[in-house]
């Protein structure tokens, strides 16, 4: 008897434990399906329709141009012997920068150039003294020829011209030489010009070599590295032999800067002269500066297949940091538009040459066909189809065996208008669909 009744009480327990284990395994797999089908919706990043400045622009990188410096250089070679300025001192055209000490290759090189400036100014003396002469001349032909046409064999008593007689040989030879003189003159008055120019030149020339560096043009000095006791040394051009001049320091203008960029074929018909742009440099990144674009060449520069459009912006302030040669980026503002009604770009998509934006109405999502207006990289105005304050659909996250797959595009904005995700657009519980 007690066998089996140990028997009937393990065959007991044994049953108690499987309708245990059937019930356990009953709630796992119904809690799992609950589970999985609640994870499986379809979750949405959402935004809303906001009015407000609505900006359009193009963006482009390139450097500070140069525009506004120029360079001091020297032809002549020796030793520093004074300092007339140092970096920061302002300038006029032709002051002294600095003295030198010539080397024996310096006292050549200045002599020549002495002797060339003679040279010119001996010529052009000579072609001053040659069209006084000829100046003289004209004159002369003129009054013969003028003497000659008022006399009453070539002009009536009422001053008119005797036609019949003026085409006489002697009437016409007067006339030529008179034109002849006029025309040698004129030719003379070409030949001093050129002396002239030959002259300044020459003087350049010698300015150049001469022991005393002036300076070329009105402004700031920066990047004077010379002392008293540096030696310049004589530096030659590679391509013809000749002598190049010596760089001994910059002159900043007071002109504004100015930044070069390059921009695509596709945004170069979009900027106008007078855009406005922002303009931030990498060197300088905390800071940004405003000016507008004064130059598009529209004939472009091709580079390994690439066609870019080179775009001046003058800024519309100055600083000292800003240096030549520094990398710049640009946005250029080709738009504006105030009180927009606009949502991120990426809610706007293009179905049958239609533009639609998804809209969470009632915590279902619908199709709305809109019409849209100016955009940008991250925003695009609606004209019409949708008010200031619908929810819009900027992504859709789809599940898949379990997992979640985003099937299009986040905003830009990522929280843009408050949209974090929602569950089918509904409340903070998530909505089915």
């Amino acid at each position: 008897m007690k066998n089996i009744k140990e028997s009937f009480l393990k065959a007991s327990l044994i049953k108690k434990i499987l309708v245990i284990a059937i019930l356990l395994a009953i709630i796992l797999f119904g809690y799992s399906k609950f589970f999985n089908s609640k994870s499986q919706k379809t979750q949405y990043q959402t935004a809303q329709a906001e009015r407000g400045t609505l900006v359009v622009s193009v963006t482009g990188s390139g450097q500070v141009s140069t525009a506004n410096s120029g360079t001091i250089s020297t032809l002549a070679t020796g030793v520093i012997s004074k300092l007339y300025v140092k970096d920061g001192d302002e300038v006029k055209t032709g002051d002294k920068i600095a003295e030198v000490d010539l080397d024996l290759k310096g006292q050549q090189n200045v002599a020549q150039a002495w002797s060339n400036y003679q040279s010119a100014k001996n010529n052009l003396d000579s072609a001053k003294a040659t069209i006084y002469t000829l100046q003289s001349d004209m004159f002369t032909q003129w009054k013969k020829f003028y003497d000659t046409a008022t006399n009453s064999t070539y002009q009536n008593s009422d001053g008119s011209p005797k036609q019949e007689n003026r085409g006489l040989v002697e009437f016409n030879v007067l006339n030529d030489n008179w034109l002849a003189g006029e025309a040698k003159y004129k030719t003379q008055q070409n030949i001093v010009n050129q002396a002239q120019t030959a002259v300044n030149s020459a003087w350049l020339t010698y300015q150049q070599t001469s022991p005393t560096i002036y300076a070329s043009i009105p402004g700031v000095v920066s990047g004077l590295s010379l002392q008293v006791g540096s030696v310049i040394v004589e530096s030659t051009n590679t391509t013809n032999s000749a002598q190049s001049a010596t760089k001994i320091a910059n002159i900043k203008t007071k002109a504004l800067p100015m930044v070069t960029v390059n921009l695509t074929e596709i945004d170069v018909p979009k900027v106008t002269l007078g855009d406005k742009a922002t303009i931030t440099f990498d060197a300088l990144p905390d800071k940004t500066f405003t000016g507008k674009v004064i130059s598009i060449d529209t004939s472009g520069v091709t580079s390994s297949g690439v066609t870019t459009y080179p775009t001046v912006i003058k800024l519309d302030t100055d600083s000292s940091q800003i240096l030549p040669n520094m990398a710049a980026s640009a946005n250029i503002i080709t738009a504006t538009k105030d009180n927009a009604l606009f949502v991120p770009a990426s809610s706007v998509k293009k179905q049958n040459e239609e533009s639609v934006v998804q809209v969470m109405k009632n915590g279902k999502s619908q199709s709305v066909t809109v019409e849209t207006g100016l955009s940008s990289d991250t925003q695009t105005e609606i004209v019409s189809g949708i008010s200031e304050g619908d929810t819009v659909i900027t992504s859709t996250i789809q599940p898949t065996n379990g997992t979640q797959t985003r099937t299009q595009s986040s905003s830009p904005f990522g929280g843009f208008g408050g949209g974090a995700f929602r569950m089918g657009g509904g409340g903070s519980g998530g909505r089915r669909d």
